[in-house]
């Protein structure tokens, strides 16, 4: 698995809309990648970083939210949602693998990358099963780390 400070990797993928999305990483972005669509634990997850992303949004930092789930299921679940920020589809294990993670029965485990400057900055390992507040604690994180007095 990719650590802080190692180089971050370079991804192609398309969205929830069919829209191919190549992420530069040089300005602060969060990649939270989440086992599966409509799950319990990953619709809290994908509802707090959407609650949290204006915030996000006034300091420049990106979300992309990561599944192995089809674009099609992915357009589904972001509109139920209400997500607005990107959902990238996976189904192939590529950007797990771009990550060090390791697929197990068409899922990856919970993890969490903000990636700045071409480098891992952070990396987070929330809870499975309740990921309440992880979005908070990656925004006040980076918050802090690139805009000093956040």
């Amino acid at each position: 698995m990719l650590d802080v400070g190692d180089p971050a990797p370079a991804i192609t993928a398309q969205n929830q809309h069919g829209e191919t999305v190549t992420p530069e990483f040089t300005e602060p972005t969060v990649v939270y990648f989440y086992p599966k669509d409509f799950t319990g634990g990953c619709t809290t997850e994908a509802a707090e970083f959407q609650a949290a992303f204006p915030e996000f949004q006034e300091i420049g930092v990106d979300i992309y939210g990561v599944s192995m789930d089809d674009v099609e299921t992915h357009a589904d679940f972001a509109d139920a949602e209400g997500l607005v920020f990107d959902l990238l589809a996976d189904p192939d294990g590529d950007l797990a693998d771009a990550f060090g993670l390791e697929p197990t029965d068409g899922m990856v485990d919970r993890r969490t990358f903000v990636l700045a400057d071409g480098a891992v900055t952070a990396v987070y390992d929330p809870p499975n099963a309740d990921p309440s507040g992880h979005a908070r604690t990656v925004l006040q994180e980076t918050r802090n780390e690139f805009f000093r007095g956040g």
